[in-house]
């Protein structure tokens, strides 16, 4: 890709552990000097880690959104989601997650049976991705994509790329979102590099999950979020076998005002959003 200016990093963001119980998570996203990624405003990362037969799960009964879209990428394990709106699916290892609370939902997140029964490995990210004031109020939606469904390809170099939405040097991604959103997972041998445009205005997210990169000739350690310059094109090499989170889309630029899983833009509208949950306006709890 000749003539392309590689955007460089202007900060690096490492995660810091937040565990939930016995749950390890890391979270680069809000952190110390840094609110959001704009329109990116939150991401966990769940695991690595093993649980032994007979384990309670994950701890993510059911809880209300509005506002927003959580993206949940499953990379070991099973997740099984359950919502108010009737979406229902146990999404195994390599699927992805795609739910559109918009003007509200309730979701529960839970490991299901056979992993409690069993055990095994899990690691899970989940992304929050905001919504602009004119789609808040959105219809909810829920998507489930199993590993088979999302059109992984593999580049000269080697790096195995997982579309999840919008387009990848040509591969139409299954979800196209309401704001454009471009979403995928990169896997990097050593040595490797990746290399994709990006239009400039757009805003970058690029998470380290495992190893370790450079990112236009900066140095990335793994569990790192990278606040990137502005530019035409993302330019990732591995120094070692990595897996990284890449994500662009044009910021909203409206005021955010959060309160616990409510993400709107005025103190009102979050008074409102709690009204409307606990008046059953959200639908009923979904069973678990």
């Amino acid at each position: 890709m000749p003539d392309l200016t590689h955007r460089p990093v202007l900060r690096l963001h490492p995660a810091y552990r937040d565990d939930i119980g016995d749950l390890i998570t890391r979270r680069p996203v809000p952190g110390p000097g840094l609110e959001q990624i704009d329109p990116f405003l939150f991401l966990n990362h769940h695991g690595p880690q093993t649980y032994a037969p007979g384990n309670a799960g994950l701890p993510f009964g059911p809880h209300p959104h509005r506002g927003f879209e959580t993206v949940t990428f499953i990379l070991d394990g099973e997740l099984a989601h359950n919502d108010s709106g009737g979406g229902e699916s146990i999404i195994a290892a390599g699927g992805v997650q795609w739910m559109t609370a918009g003007s509200g939902l309730i979701h529960a997140e839970l490991s299901p049976a056979s992993f409690k029964r069993d055990g095994g490995p899990m690691e899970i990210l989940q992304l929050w991705v905001n919504l602009p004031s004119r789609l808040k109020m959105t219809q909810p939606n829920y998507v489930g994509l199993q590993k088979a469904d999302i059109p992984t390809f593999t580049t000269e170099a080697g790096v195995i790329v997982e579309p999840v939405s919008g387009d990848w040097l040509g591969v139409t991604a299954p979800i196209q979102s309401l704001i454009d959103i471009h979403l995928a997972v990169v896997r990097l041998p050593a040595d490797a590099q990746f290399q994709t445009p990006v239009a400039p205005g757009r805003n970058v997210f690029l998470y380290v999950v495992k190893g370790d990169v450079s990112v236009a000739g900066t140095p990335m350690p793994q569990w790192n979020l990278a606040a990137l310059g502005d530019g035409d094109a993302v330019e990732i090499t591995a120094a070692l076998d990595a897996v990284v989170l890449l994500g662009h889309a044009r910021p909203i630029d409206e005021p955010v005002f959060s309160h616990g899983p409510f993400v709107m833009t005025t103190r009102e509208e979050i008074i409102q959003a709690i009204q409307d949950y606990q008046s059953g306006k959200f639908g009923p709890p979904p069973r678990v």
